[in-house]
């Protein structure tokens, strides 16, 4: 293998949390399955909801958005509803906040660690005083965070908190690692951005950024690389090896 950058050269990193930092990525794929299972088959929905769907419509981007690109899959097409319907709702933000329920309660039945590959890498940019930001689409990245442990190591964290708030577009669109480079006091074409996701990797590639590294967690290496990413990797500890 080529030798990998020294990501303590940039002047920041810039981390998405599902899947990079933690293996939430999983939790979110079962909701989602769970919920998107039921829902077909309470809609009589066809084809069945695949794990293939889950990078295609869902990974990286905000809940809502995630939803309708999924339903429009399907040729299914419902009222956007408002943030505050409940998950009994037939809207996009109802189903969303269905699923969203469902993540809530295997995140406080089994709670969340950190990848230790991504911890090390973490240490070493610490040490090095490399400044680190978290970029989630996610509007559970404080709780999740909190949970596993590692809140105090970012000094910025743009979540989907933020980014509905500030009306900031969804990965792949490049708004919310640029808006978090800026609350950084970063330039991108300085920084490294790291993500998992098609979605994401595409949003940071648009950005700007200097170095958009891909980490492989199913997706596939050429999907990340045809996507944007310079270099690929398998687990976060292969820069500190």
């Amino acid at each position: 293998m080529d030798a990998l950058p020294d990501l303590t050269a940039y002047d920041a990193v810039l981390f998405d949390l599902d899947g990079v930092l933690t293996p939430t990525a999983e939790v979110h794929m079962h909701a989602w399955q769970t919920m998107f299972e039921e829902l077909f088959a309470a809609w009589d929905i066809t084809p069945a909801y695949t794990e293939r769907d889950y990078f295609d419509h869902l990974d990286g981007k905000k809940r809502y958005d995630g939803v309708a690109s999924l339903l429009r899959s399907r040729d299914v097409e419902v009222p956007w509803g408002d943030p505050s319907d409940p998950p009994s709702a037939d809207t996009v933000c109802g189903i969303g906040n269905r699923k969203n329920a469902v993540f809530e309660r295997v995140l406080r039945a089994d709670g969340i660690a950190a990848y230790p590959g991504s911890l090390r890498l973490l240490d070493a940019l610490a040490e090095a005083g490399t400044p680190v930001a978290v970029v989630s689409s996610s509007k559970n990245a404080e709780e999740v965070l909190a949970a596993a442990g590692i809140r105090d190591r970012f000094a910025v964290v743009m979540d989907g908190v933020i980014a509905e708030r500030d009306h900031l577009a969804s990965k792949p669109a490049p708004d919310v690692f640029v808006e978090a480079a800026r609350m950084l006091g970063v330039e991108p074409a300085r920084s490294a951005a790291v993500e998992d996701a098609i979605s994401g990797v595409r949003s940071a590639a648009a950005g700007g950024f200097g170095l958009v590294v891909g980490v492989d967690r199913g997706v596939g290496a050429q999907d990340l690389v045809d996507a944007g990413a310079h270099v690929v990797v398998k687990d976060l500890e292969d820069f500190v090896r």
